[in-house]
């Protein structure tokens, strides 16, 4: 049998396509043997157990004990208890219409004029959700701009404040945090505050909160008289709040048809409910992510979407699927270190990059195409006789695919008909899915993560130190990092020299060098 044959017979075995969906999968292209999965039979039905008491209300989280119920966002019926229902239903309803009156002008900026912009202050989930559906949805000419401010990086707040300039006047703030005392975005919203305040604005006029009832941001919100607050839920997680007001506020905000987005994420739910695992494109990721990393993540998930719309896309799946998959314990406390690391842009501009490698370098990863059929709005004219700029992008798609499959390296390729907020919501469903499944495969607990909330008490530990430090620096001459971490014995001397470098770089102390960077002294600058 010809090589050519056999590569068909494949593709007609492992290719599903939803119809209704406008969606298919292929995972022809993974090395994986005829009886694979079958042979995960007793896992895929454990997993998918698993899933349906996830939806039934069943604790997820057990670090705090909370059920985790993203999937009922999108089809609020499924919800355990009335009350969730109506919380649901009844944030949706005022979500859309708070954007309708900013739209019609009925709620405006104190200066009598419409919003024009919208400033989102969050980070993690509560920024990069919003985020890619502000590049892959908005419209080109949408009711409100967005920009983000989505770190603590002093420069990059800076430059996007700069950006709006004298058009804050008619810019709306929102103000993402479930706890309200995330640092990044408290210090954003402080820094947003300021901006308003130095143009003589009142930024609670401006401003609206997304947040956990009872929170410090809410306190906050409540005492200021902010025009609008949104609830966060305790059973939703930051990376899985997409479909909650913390994404829905400001999608509806910029025009985005935020039933439509709902309406495909449970489309895919419910596809991939109860289908067997050989037509579950769900479970069937989750079982090429199984195949390909042996169970261990032991090679990387590279995400080449052939749309510039989509480049977000990756990143966005960086914090799904690793924040949710990377945990050093699995649920009976054994240590596996397992997850999967996730890397990508966007196709053709990485053919130009780093498909060099892809192709004739080590062999440690799987590539996830995802292509999208339609390619333009509007009918556009050719680049040669015959052929259009789309024609060459599937062109590219195709022949990667086949270039890399030459050199056995193995994909999947995910499509949808368009880009819309249809097919966004069933793409994103479908990952939460493929995750929630893995994850279940795998023996670990998607839906908590010990490993940020690590990170967060370290930071705060250093932020301790750095005013221990600047408090220990001497007048005169100053002191060596030796010297000033010999006064402060509870901290570490590398530390010590780090914040040193810190606080002088930015003018809150005096470096002398010396003979090597560990000779330099530091001392406090003088009073003024």
């Amino acid at each position: 049998m010809s090589t050519r044959s056999t590569s068909w017979d494949r593709f007609q075995q492992h290719f599903v396509r939803y119809d209704d969906l406008g969606f298919s999968i292929d995972v022809s292209r993974m090395a994986f043997g005829g009886d694979f999965i079958a042979s995960m039979s007793a896992k895929t039905e454990k997993a998918m157990k698993d899933m349906r008491e996830l939806e039934g209300g069943a604790i997820a989280n057990t670090d705090e004990k909370r059920m985790v119920g993203h999937y009922w966002l999108r089809n609020a019926g499924m919800a355990p208890t009335p009350e969730i229902r109506g919380q649901i239903t009844g944030t949706l309803a005022r979500v859309l219409q708070f954007a309708e009156d900013v739209h019609r002008g009925e709620i405006k900026a104190p200066n009598g004029r419409r919003f024009t912009r919208l400033l989102v202050v969050g980070i993690g989930g509560s920024a990069l959700g919003p985020q890619l559906v502000a590049h892959a949805l908005t419209p080109v000419r949408p009711p409100l701009e967005i920009d983000f401010l989505d770190n603590t990086d002093p420069d990059g707040i800076d430059r996007t404040l700069e950006r709006i300039g004298a058009e804050i006047s008619t810019t709306l703030t929102l103000v993402i945090s479930k706890s309200g005392t995330t640092k990044e975005t408290y210090n954003g919203m402080i820094e947003a505050g300021a901006a308003y305040k130095k143009r003589g604005l009142d930024f609670a006029k401006h401003a609206v909160a997304v947040t956990g009832e009872g929170s410090e941001l809410d306190k906050i919100a409540v005492s200021g008289g902010w025009l609008a607050r949104f609830p966060m839920w305790d059973w939703v997680g930051g990376r899985t709040s997409l479909m909650s007001a913390v994404g829905t506020v400001a999608a509806a905000l910029q025009g985005v048809d935020v039933r439509a987005f709902l309406a495909g994420a449970a489309a895919m739910d419910d596809k991939t409910r109860s289908l067997p695992a050989a037509r579950n494109a769900a479970m069937l990721l989750a079982l090429m992510w199984h195949h390909a990393g042996g169970g261990r993540g032991a090679k990387d998930m590279v995400v080449l979407p052939y749309k510039d719309r989509l480049v977000l896309f990756s990143k966005y799946l960086q914090q799904l699927v690793m924040e949710s998959l990377g945990k050093e314990h699995d649920l009976g406390g054994g240590v596996v270190n397992q997850g999967i690391a996730v890397y990508g842009n966007k196709g053709s501009t990485d053919q130009h990059a780093y498909v060099q490698q892809l192709r004739d370098g080590v062999n440690n990863f799987f590539v996830t195409f995802i292509e999208v059929q339609r390619d333009r709005e509007q009918a556009g004219g050719g680049v040669e006789t015959g052929f259009s700029t789309g024609d060459y992008l599937q062109g590219f798609l195709r022949g990667t695919r086949k270039a890399l499959s030459e050199k056995g390296r193995e994909s999947i390729t995910l499509s949808i008909a368009e880009l819309d907020a249809f097919h966004l919501g069933a793409l994103i469903a479908l990952f939460e899915r493929a995750v929630g499944f893995y994850a279940s495969l795998v023996n670990v607990n998607a839906y908590h993560q010990p490993g940020v909330e690590a990170g967060k008490k370290a930071a705060e530990a250093f932020l301790v130190s750095m005013g221990a430090v600047a408090a220990a620096l001497p007048g005169g001459a100053g002191a060596t990092v030796a010297e000033v971490a010999a006064e402060l014995p509870k901290e570490n001397a590398e530390d010590v020299f780090h914040l040193l470098n810190h606080l002088a770089a930015n003018g809150r102390a005096v470096r002398t060098p010396g003979g090597s960077p560990f000779e330099d002294r530091f001392a406090a600058p003088a009073k003024v």
